[in-house]
């Protein structure tokens, strides 16, 4: 097990890495003012070549932008969870470690959503009610791979029922790909920009899981990983 966390770890590491790289790159690699009013885009011949062939689709935009809510409430239930937990034990040294650990990623994960927000590495290839907004990482594509991977997670950890198991697993992996191909194809964002968001999430949610993961194999070698369940 030890050999598990570790080396999931460093995989999730080295895609941050790669995000900071890439970060880099759509910084200063073929950066031309290809934009809506201008605005300098990195990777331009790639980026204004897939945005021309996809078009822009307003309708998928909402859509997907009303779906973001959907991992939201995913982070509220497991926050919910902890809370009952914490109630229940009476303390918070007692709440199951993968759900405090679960809170300290969602926390990090909405504080580095709003950060990206606030950053403006890109901006959109579109304006969005006359207005020019910030568009790298893509922010909605960077919370739903945060927290529908966990969602997988948590059910193959906790739901004992198959067949549940089994149908929260598929909701998660078939959501998180749909929301994707939405933000990708609605033409709202670069493309880059989605490259950036994936590469963003798979790491946070691989070094997730490898503090969990740790968490199981030292806890084994004391008592249960989840007293008092």
């Amino acid at each position: 097990m030890e050999r598990n966390w570790t080396k999931t770890l460093k995989t999730g590491l080295l895609l941050l890495g790669a995000f900071l790289l890439w970060t880099v790159c759509v910084q200063t690699v073929d950066v031309r003012p290809v934009g809506q009013l201008d605005t300098r885009v990195g990777f331009a011949a790639l980026n204004t070549w897939f945005h021309q062939r996809t078009g822009v689709h307003m309708a998928v935009y909402t859509l997907t932008d009303w779906l973001g809510l959907v991992p939201m409430a995913v982070c509220a239930a497991f926050g919910c969870l902890g809370l009952w937990q914490l109630i229940r034990r009476k303390s918070l040294f007692k709440v199951d470690p993968d759900i405090l650990l679960l809170g300290i990623y969602y926390i990090a994960v909405i504080a580095c959503y709003v950060l990206f927000e606030m950053i403006p590495i890109n901006f959109r290839p579109v304006l969005i009610e006359g207005r020019l907004e910030t568009s790298y990482p893509s922010s909605t594509t960077l919370l739903v791979l945060s927290v529908m991977p966990t969602l997988a997670f948590q059910a193959n950890r906790r739901v004992k029922n198959p067949a549940l198991r089994s149908v929260l697993t598929w909701f998660a992996a078939l959501f998180a790909l749909f929301m994707v191909a939405g933000r990708t194809l609605a033409g709202v964002h670069w493309l880059t920009d989605i490259v950036g968001a994936v590469l963003f999430s798979a790491g946070a949610y691989l070094v997730y899981q490898s503090a969990v993961l740790w968490a199981d194999f030292t806890f084994s070698r004391r008592k249960p990983p989840f007293p008092n369940r």
